[in-house]
């Protein structure tokens, strides 16, 4: 089937359509019932009958947008009808909840004047936290947005005006840096007079461009004062004092083309006839004014290209504007999407572009490379970090234009975006800006590993970890220019720097286990893992990192054997973090003990609930087995019944703990304090020791890959100075995250 057939059976496939309602509370039981609605709801009726605020801490209103079209104006379709743009507008609510979890009802409706579509709209500000009007043909568009934003007191933004602007303005921001030209003398030729386009044109000049230095093009060619009587109102704004002309005449020593028209009307002779280093966006969809190829051919000096296709660089997306800005607005219920909010959203978006970009995002993208530059003006639309740079640059600027009702604390709206995102990173954000407080030195044992110098980049740029890259110097600087990182990183180059106190404390420490002086020179000089086990065991770092390019046993053996475990621990562990919906659990062991005992088992246990307070998680531990508490007796089931002995008789153990247990017993609160009511835990573990390695490895590893569960890991615990050993081909945000952590550890020593 080609593309066409393919969304038509996507669209009707049981149930139709993209979207559905959920219920956000327990509607179990009778009385859940009469809370959701008789006799229960009508409290919450009288308290906003009496303060209507009171309908955002009471209702869905604060995280409801409506997505509002007439259909008269549907891109690449046309005047279609308010009901045949039904899939659109779902399609638009698909986006809001996938980017910025917001929930959409899409609102279709089938007036045409400008009074009933106003009218109507502003009827239904009771139910909703903004309004994003969609698909409403020009000029009548920029009547009914302006009238709804003076008579309505939630924000109305209308997209398909605004989101283009904002999205090619960081596009333009980012572009005007990297060609060293001034926003201000810009010649800007824009081919194409609609909404999108005035509205871009209007959002230039906001952004620092000449109205006088715009020239606009539309079907019958350059929009001249001797025109402006046959033009409308809005195309009258951008008219100039200047000889008629087509658009081949209007791009002669242009600095910027905007193409908001149609596909295939700009030639190669148009592109060279412009001035040097060029900035062409490219916008009409599906088939772009001139292609990327065409376009990049036709000069010899940098082009620097943007379209509206996903298969060339900068891709001008409004997906990358209006969720973050709707989300920044609610957050802080705004009254307006004003001026200062949309140039803070292109501010953000510029500023993204040039930072390191994550593994899963390139990887996204077909392992293209994106490095700030020519091909990379602007973020790609499936990079999560858009709504933690966005929607925060919106509710400040939403707070400090006086819009705003409600003003945020930036460090604690981040950590609640984070939540929106996932459990893992809402307890992820706790432990990083518990790193932040006071950061460590971090020894990367693998300092020449690409992944390891964007992490050390992201490390010292956030201000989580004081990073020291171990490592030919000279490859670790030529590669941090080829990836456009500028920093200075600490580097210890075994071939530049007196290793003789290192290798002198790696004796002392192995002289009576096999290894002689010379040895320890050998090491410490040729193996980083060594040289960095020795630097934490010393104080000269305060942490390590290693394991990316090796396998795990080899990673963990140079730190056991140089670092050891505490003064209270006999053994090692390796833990992994899970989360699944709302809920985290730390699995352990995982990686290191292949056959614990029960004693080990004790042990571990308490390692893993100290770990699960670091990220301000209060351990219930379960200890696993196929048995519960008793009903299979035989050696294997009595290790986990004896550590947990062993852990009650233990008067340092200040958290809850019971087994043997299966593991749904564990997990199931049904279970737990149903059928067994008489156990130690009164809700569901949150640590799951697992009997033996293999049983652990296959628990989380199903967990992961079967139950959607995100990992984060493994961590070592047990360890007498912090170690983390990565597991081959994380991914640099794996790192950091492990970063954190160590600093983190290393905060309590």
């Amino acid at each position: 089937m080609g593309l066409d057939d393919d969304a038509r059976e996507y669209h009707r496939e049981d149930p139709p359509g993209k979207i559905e309602i959920a219920t956000t509370k327990p509607t179990n039981t009778q009385r859940d019932l009469s809370l959701a609605y008789s006799p229960g709801v009508a409290a919450p009726c009288l308290d906003i009958a009496d303060d209507e605020e009171q309908a955002y801490n009471y209702t869905a209103k604060g995280n409801l947008v409506g997505v509002v079209s007439n259909g008269s104006a549907v891109l690449g379709l046309g005047n279609i009808g308010a009901q045949a743009s039904k899939p659109v507008m779902e399609g638009k609510g698909v986006l809001f909840k996938r980017f910025a979890d917001i929930d959409v009802f899409d609102i279709e409706l089938d007036l045409e004047t400008v009074d009933e579509l106003v009218a109507s709209i502003r009827a239904m500000e009771p139910t909703f936290g903004g309004i994003n009007l969609e698909d409403i043909k020009a000029p009548e568009c920029f009547e009914i947005e302006s009238r709804l934003r003076e008579e309505m007191e939630i924000p109305v933004f209308h997209d398909d005006q605004h989101g283009t602007a904002i999205i090619s303005g960081a596009a333009l921001i980012n572009a005007v840096d990297l060609t060293d030209k001034d926003l201000s003398e810009l010649e800007i030729v824009f081919s194409g007079a609609g909404a999108s386009a005035i509205a871009t044109a209007r959002f230039y000049v906001s952004l620092g461009a000449k109205p006088e230095n715009i020239t606009m093009c539309d079907s019958s060619g350059i929009i001249t004062t001797d025109r402006a009587e046959e033009v409308n109102e809005y195309k009258r704004e951008f008219a100039q004092d200047c000889p008629d002309g087509d658009l081949a005449d209007a791009m002669a020593g242009a600095d910027v083309f905007v193409g908001l028209s149609v596909g295939g009307i700009v030639s190669q002779e148009m592109v060279r006839s412009m001035n040097d280093n060029p900035i062409i966006f490219a916008m009409a969809n599906p088939d772009p004014e001139i292609t990327y190829e065409d376009a990049k051919a036709a000069r010899e000096d940098d082009v620097i290209m943007a379209t509206g296709r996903s298969d060339y660089p900068n891709m001008v997306n409004n997906v990358l504007g209006f969720p973050f800005i709707f989300r920044g607005a609610l957050d802080v219920r705004a009254r307006d999407i004003n001026e200062e909010m949309k140039r803070a959203a292109a501010e953000a978006l510029a500023k993204l572009a040039r930072k390191d970009v994550p593994d899963a995002v390139v990887k996204a993208y077909g392992d293209q490379p994106l490095q700030y530059g020519p091909d990379y003006v602007i973020p790609k639309p499936l990079d999560p970090r858009v709504l933690f740079e966005v929607a925060p640059a919106v509710a400040e600027a939403a707070c400090d234009s006086g819009v705003a009702r409600k003003d945020i604390d930036r460090e604690a709206y981040a950590e609640r975006l984070e939540a929106r995102l996932g459990k893992s990173r809402e307890l992820m954000r706790v432990v990083l800006n518990k790193a932040k407080s006071d950061p460590k030195r971090i020894a990367l044992a693998e300092g020449t590993d690409e992944k390891m110098i964007r992490a050390a980049y992201q490390l010292q740029e956030q201000a989580i970890a004081d990073p020291i890259l171990l490592g030919d110097a000279e490859e670790i600087d030529a590669t941090a220019r080829n990836l456009g990182l500028s920093f200075e990183p600490e580097i210890v180059d075994p071939d530049r720097v007196d290793l003789t106190h290192y290798a002198d404390r790696l004796y002392e420490i192995r002289k009576r286990k096999g290894i002689t002086r010379s040895e320890s020179a050998e090491l410490v000089e040729n193996d980083t893992n060594y040289l960095g086990s020795v630097m934490v065991e010393v104080g000269d770092a305060d942490a390590m990192l290693t394991g990316l390019t090796h396998h795990y046993p080899s990673a963990l053996r140079p730190p056991l054997q140089v670092i050891g475990t505490a003064e209270d621990a006999n053994y090692a562990a390796g833990v992994y973090m899970l989360t699944i919906d709302n809920r985290v659990i730390f699995c352990a062991d995982a990686t290191v003990n292949q056959n614990p005992d029960a004693e080990m088992l004790a042990e571990i246990t308490k390692h893993t609930a100290d770990l699960a307070r670091r990220f301000n998680v209060e351990p219930r531990a379960a200890m696993l087995s196929y048995s519960n508490f008793g009903s299979v007796l035989n050696a294997g089931t009595a290790k986990p019944r004896d550590a947990v002995a062993m852990l009650h008789d233990d008067p340092t153990v200040d958290f809850p703990v019971d087994g043997e247990m299966q593991a749904d017993t564990a997990v199931v609160e049904e279970i737990l304090t149903g059928t067994y009511d008489f156990s130690e835990l009164s809700e569901p573990a949150n640590v799951l020791v697992f009997p033996n390695l293999e049983s652990g490895n296959i628990g989380y590893k199903l967990l992961q890959r079967l139950g959607g569960a995100e990992a984060i890991g493994p961590m070592l615990v047990g360890m007498n100075k912090p170690v983390h050993v990565l597991q081959r081909g994380d991914e640099v945000k794996d790192i950091v995250n492990l970063a954190g952590v160590a600093v983190v550890d290393a905060q309590a020593e």
